[in-house]
């Protein structure tokens, strides 16, 4: 990864065109957070830590949202703890249900974030696995623009960003069976989460969906689901956040065969007729 030219806050133009009040509020969150970035103990429970540049990173990131925020509904999740802990923490902590972060950010992945929103889990995975190419995908433009923009603020040059549906890119031949890994995070019901994500990643490839709680009737929906699209579950880790201590799970599919040609079906389709809880 380059060296990003991290912003200063101040000379954010959308930054300036704020009101007093809300500069001055937002300034005081930056600064918390640069404080709250550089006392964490992210090694604890990641067994990963990341670089000084990493953390400028992370702090610049949370510097575009906010401003970001004035202007479009990105996140409620603004301050400084649940921002690092619900936004940078959870977003890594998925990836560690695929084994050590700390080897994972030294592996070469084509990754794809399927329905990204703001940028999680992302931005904050591109920034950590600086030799991850990644694919922000979000069929909302605003958001993708906001991503765009955030991209640019960090000079990523290991990130792009796509307006579109996981529907139609899915059944791109350039796109189709042509990444390592899915992430999806809070973007619709498992079932419909594995036809979104099966159909682009190889034979081999991952897709780690990031869930809240999680029931056995779930698990044997999604079971039936993955069979259709090639793939199995591989692992279902739940663990507790840091701070809230709230319930997180991270599903993990593996894909061992090609997914048949009519998946992912017209968009819309998968979130009406979901296959996992079909008549079977």
């Amino acid at each position: 990864m380059t060296q990003p030219q991290v912003i200063s806050i101040a000379y954010l133009a959308e930054f300036n065109r704020l009101p007093d009040g809300v500069r001055e509020r937002l300034r005081e969150q930056v600064e918390a957070e640069a404080v709250w970035l550089a006392q964490v103990d992210w090694q604890t429970s990641l067994g990963w830590q990341p670089n000084d540049l990493q953390v400028r990173c992370f702090l610049a990131l949370y510097q575009k949202l906010l401003v970001g925020n004035c202007s479009q509904n990105l996140t409620r999740i603004t301050t400084p703890e649940a921002f690092w802990e619900k936004h940078l923490w959870d977003s890594l902590r998925g990836l560690v249900c695929l084994g050590s972060l700390d080897e994972l950010t030294r592996t070469e992945k084509r990754v794809i974030d399927i329905g990204t929103g703001a940028g999680f889990p992302g931005l904050p995975t591109a920034i950590a696995c600086p030799h991850w190419s990644v694919t922000l995908l979000d069929s909302t433009r605003k958001k993708i623009a906001f991503v765009a923009s955030a991209i640019e603020a960090l000079a990523l040059v290991n990130v792009r960003a796509v307006a579109a549906r996981s529907e139609a890119v899915g059944q791109q031949a350039d796109e189709r069976e042509g990444y390592d890994l899915a992430t999806l995070r809070a973007i619709g019901p498992a079932v419909v989460c594995a036809e979104y994500a099966l159909p682009l990643v190889k034979v081999g490839g991952r897709v780690v969906m990031y869930r809240g709680q999680w029931t056995e009737s779930e698990t044997r929906e999604l079971e039936r689901a993955a069979a259709r699209l090639g793939g199995t579950i591989a692992a279902v880790a739940a663990f507790s956040t840091p701070l809230s201590q709230s319930i997180r799970h991270g599903i993990v599919l593996e894909k061992h065969a090609p997914t048949p040609a009519e998946y992912p079906r017209l968009p819309g389709i998968p979130n009406r007729q979901p296959l996992g809880v079909e008549s079977l």
